[in-house]
């Protein structure tokens, strides 16, 4: 089976992981994997596991995701969009023009619904819809109304990543809900500088760790909060920041998003602050590393402070170590975090909420045990690569067979 897969993000993250990780674990032989894909270190990825890959230098997205929809000055984002639209179409004509056909279109999120559709049309082949982000919940809403429409005409397939995803689509779309997965190995080259940088932490600490790109909306300055609450507690507690920022900008683009408000230098900005608070000792930004199952080895609690309201993939890769998880989110749902039992689940951008939660582990280490092993077998029965993929390849052989093909606009 031919399939292509869509994704414009560019810098590897959690999103482009979770598709590296499910096209890596299909059943060999199985699918060839063809990529149209944003430059950036996704593609050092994506090049393992593809049959074929084409490059563009961004992608249009519409994007009606719960925190970074458009609204206010976020509408000036469209310009990028626009800016983008002839890359997307130049890029999927070339793969068009290159490998002639696809069974399948698998789009990574839904915000590239654009892309999808323009490849539905020149290929005429089912589309994959992945729905990674919680969708913006408004009756009102014009764009959410086209959204769903679109989902609901024009997709073969929905594929949420969790049950707290799946509760932001309309409950009339059917929607296969397959978890992320992770492989809980060793990177193939240690890390020699995140090693040096563990190895330097206090044995007896609690080590509260983070993973991810370092973004304000991570909720890191409100882990920050807390860490300078908690300097004083009596208890003996580090902080482990891993990640970096995904990218850098540049010249009149900086200075646009400086002037509008959407600018992010949060790792000069939150070094500034570890040492204003004098947070050096505790406090540790400790870089990016592909080298991430060390990282957990080393840790006993993670935190996922973020304002999404949903557990991110650091907090099911951790649980492969057996760490449990503090995680931002109003209703977590028993597929991802069990209150009390694998993690804490707390109200966002609550600081005190988030130092009362880590201070549970720091005064009962037999909690991080208890909850750590909860959450490992909660991982292995929801997030194993293999049987998700199986589940993936499911989707992919029902709508190539029962989807008929489109007459493609183009030959």
């Amino acid at each position: 089976m031919r399939v292509l897969y869509i994704d414009g993000d560019g810098p590897f993250g959690g999103a482009s992981r979770s598709l590296f990780e499910a096209v890596r674990a299909l059943p060999a032989g199985s699918v060839d994997a063809f990529f149209v894909a944003a430059r950036g270190t996704a593609l050092d990825f994506y090049r393992q596991v593809a049959t074929g890959v084409v490059t563009t230098r961004g992608m249009t997205k519409f994007d009606n995701t719960r925190y970074s929809r458009y609204r206010g000055v976020r509408w000036l984002i469209l310009l990028r969009e626009v800016f983008h639209f002839p890359f997307t179409i130049a890029a999927l004509l070339q793969a068009r023009g290159r490998w002639k056909h696809v069974d399948v279109i698998h789009v990574n999120e839904a915000v590239y619904i654009v892309p999808a559709l323009i490849a539905k049309w020149i290929f005429g082949a089912p589309v994959v819809v992945h729905v990674r982000s919680l969708q913006h919940v408004d009756p009102r809403s014009l764009r959410g109304r086209w959204l769903n429409r679109r989902l609901a005409r024009d997709a073969a397939a929905i594929v949420a990543i969790n049950e707290n995803t799946r509760a932001t689509l309309p409950a009339e779309l059917h929607v296969d809900v397959i978890q992320n997965s992770f492989t809980a190995k060793r990177a193939p080259q240690p890390d020699p500088d995140i090693i040096s940088k563990l190895d330097r932490l206090r044995p007896t600490s609690l080590k509260v760790g983070f993973v991810g790109n370092l973004h304000f909306s991570k909720g890191l300055f409100e882990l920050l909060e807390a860490a300078k609450l908690l300097k004083h507690s009596g208890h003996d507690i580090e902080f482990l920041i891993v990640g970096g920022v995904t990218m850098t900008d540049r010249g009149l683009k900086a200075w646009m998003l400086d002037k509008a408000g959407l600018a992010q230098n949060v790792e000069a900005e939150l070094a500034r602050r570890v040492t204003e608070e004098g947070l050096d000792d505790t406090f540790h930004l400790l870089g990016a590393t592909l080298d991430i199952k060390c990282v957990y080895d080393r840790m006993d609690v993670l935190c996922f402070p973020s304002y999404y309201d949903a557990p991110g993939r650091p907090v099911f890769e951790a649980a492969f170590s057996s760490v449990p998880s503090i995680v931002c989110v109003d209703k977590p749902r028993s597929d991802t975090l069990v209150h009390g039992e694998t993690g804490l689940a707390i109200p966002a951008r609550d600081v005190n909420a988030l130092a009362d939660a880590i201070l549970h582990f720091a005064r009962s280490r037999g909690e991080v045990q208890r909850m750590g092993g909860n959450a490992l077998r909660l991982a292995e029965s929801n997030f194993d690569p293999a049987t998700n993929a199986r589940k993936l390849l499911a989707v992919y052989s029902r709508v190539s067979s029962a989807v008929e093909h489109i007459v493609p606009a183009t030959r």
